[in-house]
């Protein structure tokens, strides 16, 4: 296999450390990315609990005990509970963003490695079409089909390789930025949630 893979010449290098870098990245992505470190189930139920019970001590306790992304957004709206919603809702998207793009850090590299991994093979067909071609012209009259061989085999090697690599990082990365999405919608719909039992507890107490 390596020989056959060595047989796409230099090309193949930079191809097989693009493979190795889109994996590495799909691998922690997906490691990072599960639910339980970004918006525990066990996590969320306990703390609208605890909101809705008005112990905001309790649920500021629990927000850092988890070491979650859905813990770092309401930390912030509790904190500041007692300022108007609005002001509230403000400090959520911003520390919403900032958790939306920890969520999505590194998903660019398989991007990137989705588009140049078939330009590089693309470069490597160029490449031993180059060759063919020196061969023609250095033999004048080719009889022998197995001269033309190394080109020919270089530049469907290439081909083939970037695109074995290309492909699967495409999938890689929508399949990525879709679990993202789903994330955000998650964390999106608990932090609404305080957001209205704090908004509700403060019309309750100014009533």
């Amino acid at each position: 296999m390596i020989e056959y893979a060595m047989t796409g010449g230099p090309v193949m290098v930079p191809i097989a450390l693009c493979s190795l870098i889109a994996l590495a990245t799909f691998l922690e992505r997906m490691w990072t990315l599960r639910r339980e470190k970004v918006v525990p189930g066990s996590f969320s139920s306990e703390l609208v609990e605890l909101v809705r019970q008005k112990r905001w001590g309790d649920a500021k306790a629990l927000c850092r005990k988890w070491d979650v992304a859905a813990s770092r957004v309401v930390e912030v709206a509790l904190e500041v509970r007692s300022h108007s919603r609005s002001d509230i809702k403000e400090r959520l998207e911003e520390v919403g963003r900032r958790e939306a793009a920890e969520l999505e850090s590194y998903i660019p590299v398989l991007g990137t490695i989705a588009a140049i991994a078939p330009l590089l093979g693309l470069l490597g067909t160029v490449g031993g079409m180059i060759l063919t071609f020196q061969v023609i012209e250095t033999q004048g009259n080719v009889t022998n089909v197995g001269d033309l061989a190394g080109g020919i085999s270089q530049a469907l090697v290439t081909t083939f390789a970037g695109l074995s690599v290309g492909i699967p990082a495409v999938m890689a990365n929508r399949y990525l930025l879709a679990r993202v999405d789903n994330m955000l919608l998650d964390l999106e719909e608990l932090s609404l949630g305080v957001l209205d039992l704090l908004t509700m507890s403060a019309d309750e107490e100014s009533a």
